[in-house]
C-alpha cells in the first residue's frame, strides 16, 4: 500500500482501550514525536528515537479482524497499537479507518525524518516457523483421523473431524499467510496487516 504521496505529515491522533478496564491508550503525531498517554503516564518520544516497527494480524477470540503495530524506541516502553477497542465484556469494536490513517501517517512522519528504523511485518522469524510446523502436523493428524473413520464405518465421526480440519485450515491458514516474516519500506505499507480499504 502506497503512501508516498506528495503531501505532508500531519497531526493525528488515535485511541484504543486495550482493556476492559483501565485508562484507554492515546497517542497523537506532532512534528517532532509520537505522544502517547495512558492514564497518569505519558511521553513523546522523537521520531529518530524510534528503531523498530513491526506490523501483523493479531486476531482475538471476541474480534477476529484485528491489527496490530508495536513500536520499539529507545528509553522508552514497548508501545502496541491495536486496530479495535473494548466496548463492553462482550463486544470489541473494530476502528479500521481510524487505524489506518493514523498508521499512514506514523510511517509518513518516520520518512520525512529519515528514519533508519526497522520495518518488519508479522511474526518473529523462530516463532512463525514453529507454528507452521505445528500447523502442518495438526493437519496431518487431522486429515489421518478422517481416513480412520471412514476405513472403520464411522462416517459422522469421519465428517465432524473433516469439519474441523476446514475450520482449522481456513482460520489458522489465514494468520499464518497475513503474518508471514518479512520486512518493508515506510512508503509502501504491506496490505496484509493493514485493514481493507481504510
Amino acid at each position: 500500500m502506497d503512501v508516498s504521496e506528495p503531501s505532508a505529515p500531519r497531526d493525528v491522533s488515535y485511541a484504543y482501550k486495550p482493556s476492559l478496564v483501565g485508562a484507554p491508550f492515546e497517542f497523537r503525531l506532532t512534528p517532532v514525536g509520537l505522544e502517547w498517554r495512558k492514564g497518569a503516564h505519558s511521553d513523546c518520544i522523537p521520531y529518530p528515537r524510534i528503531r523498530r516497527l513491526r506490523m501483523s494480524f493479531r486476531p482475538m477470540n471476541l474480534q477476529f479482524h484485528r491489527f496490530v503495530a508495536e513500536i520499539w524506541a529507545t528509553g522508552a516502553p514497548k508501545l502496541l497499537i491495536a486496530s479495535t477497542t473494548w466496548r463492553s465484556l462482550m463486544e470489541q469494536a473494530r476502528q479500521d479507518a481510524e487505524y489506518g490513517i493514523f498508521i499512514a501517517e506514523l510511517h509518513r512522519h518516520l520518512a520525512a525524518t529519515g528514519s533508519r528504523a526497522s520495518f518488519e511485518v508479522g511474526s518473529p522469524p523462530a516463532v512463525y516457523w514453529i507454528g507452521v510446523a505445528f500447523f502442518a502436523v495438526t493437519c496431518l493428524a487431522l486429515a489421518a483421523l478422517i481416513v480412520r473413520g471412514l476405513q472403520s464405518g464411522a462416517l459422522a465421526g469421519a465428517a465432524i473431524v473433516g469439519g474441523l480440519l476446514i475450520l482449522f485450515l481456513w482460520q489458522v491458514g489465514i494468520f499464518f499467510r497475513r503474518n508471514r516474516p518479512a520486512t518493508y519500506r515506510p512508503d509502501a505499507l504491506p496490505e496484509q496487516v493493514m485493514p481493507q480499504g481504510w
